[in-house]
């Protein structure tokens, strides 16, 4: 009885109870991971790969304490969650803006990493439950599974919110009406807790992305225009007085319901297999028909707008030409901030100029790729920024025209 006491004692310890500031502070660290690392990133002028190479060793460093607590300390163990969303976003944007991948086949990668993780964890410890981990291997496929809901959020919501032509506000409705969907479906219908745990987990990443775009994208691009420098500092503080209100009340190590790795019945097991399995249909496909339904609507805006790109690569040509009067005048600082609203600018419009000329969006997209490339190096070069700002404004002229 009392090993089973302290058994129950020890992993609480090092878990926080899942109470609405759990759900609080979990949204605002997301919100947080996407502002956060283009302020490293761009507003810094760091870069993409460095600011990678420094947030993944910041977030290396701290797991690493975090793994070696004893207890539950709510400034470490969220400071890791902030750390990890902001290493996880940086993930998919390297595959989509360093290598190039599509925003598309970086969902799927991330969604087979994330039911793989999901798999062997469970195959290894009979359990996924958030409540059940007190031992070291547990930790570490915790804190994996939620690298790759991280990643997988950002790269969901970065397709429907600008491939697809959303926006980031309406992305954020749509993402925070399945959450609360979730909510009334586990308690009107009795579904597995910690199966609606976890598909809740995973959607407010995509909603704190859609939040975090919102608030600091400029006006033209969807957004409130407040940047990521003041959202990030506002989030950041929200966090923190957060995590002091859970230091001094200890709301999050108090009412410890769950039950410690209870025995399932052969009929719950079966229950649970069938509605996991339910639920990934219906993800399938509700995601594969809304990607569709979208998809068709950027065709039909592609096909209203002509056949050509005529006309339609003004605005980036303008902002082109803003990026190389501050190379010119030096001002690197104001010339990687104006990369990125060109950059954000370019990706909601991509696939719908894609669809009326792919050969015409690519080559155009190849020349806007070597200019962000150039003018966000740490060591911007003003005469290879001008060549290739030069060669970009010569191809999307001749687009535009």
């Amino acid at each position: 009885m009392n090993d089973e006491k302290s058994k129950t004692e020890y992993l609480f310890s090092k878990v926080p109870e899942v109470t609405i500031f759990f759900w609080i502070i979990k949204i605002l660290c997301t919100t947080v991971g996407e502002t956060f690392s283009d302020f490293i990133n761009v507003n810094l002028g760091l870069g993409l790969v460095p600011t990678t190479v420094v947030m993944g060793a910041a977030f290396a460093a701290v797991l690493f304490f975090q793994l070696q607590a004893k207890r539950y300390i709510p400034l470490l163990y969220w400071l890791t969650v902030v750390l990890i969303s902001v290493f996880g976003t940086l993930v998919t944007d390297n595959l989509t803006d360093g290598i190039g991948v599509p925003l598309q086949f970086s969902t799927l990668l991330f969604s087979i990493l994330l039911l793989l993780t999901f798999f062997m964890w469970y195959r290894s410890e009979k359990t996924l439950s958030v409540h059940s981990i007190y031992t070291m291997k547990r930790e570490i496929f915790y804190w994996l599974t939620i690298l790759f809901t991280f990643a997988l959020g950002t790269a969901v919501g970065d397709l429907y919110s600008e491939t697809l032509g959303l926006g980031y506000l309406r992305t954020g409705i749509i993402v925070a009406a399945i959450i609360l969907s979730v909510f009334v479906i586990w308690k009107s219908f009795k579904i597995d807790s910690v199966l609606s745990f976890w598909v809740a987990y995973v959607f407010t990443r995509p909603l704190g992305a859609s939040l975090g775009d919102y608030l600091s994208q400029p006006y033209e691009n969807g957004g409130l225009g407040l940047g990521t420098t003041v959202t990030s500092f506002i989030f950041l503080a929200a966090i923190v007085a957060v995590i002091i209100i859970l230091s001094v009340t200890k709301i999050d190590t108090k009412t410890k319901t769950a039950v410690v790795d209870s025995e399932q019945s052969d009929n719950s097991k079966q229950r649970v297999f069938h509605q996991t399995i339910g639920v990934l249909c219906a993800f399938i496909v509700i995601g594969a028909g809304s990607y569709v339904w979208c998809s068709h609507n950027v065709a039909e805006k592609a096909k209203a707008s002509g056949v050509t790109l005529q006309g339609q690569l003004g605005t980036f040509i303008i902002l082109e030409s803003d990026i190389r009067k501050y190379v010119d005048g030096s001002d690197f600082v104001s010339a990687k901030l104006k990369a990125a609203e060109l950059e954000t600018a370019w990706d909601s419009e991509a696939a719908q100029l894609k669809a009326v000329d792919k050969t015409g969006w690519k080559t155009a997209d190849n020349t806007i790729d070597n200019v962000l490339s150039s003018v966000r190096k740490s060591k911007a070069d003003a005469a290879s920024c001008d060549t290739a700002i030069e060669k970009s404004l010569a191809a999307m002229n001749s687009l535009n025209q």
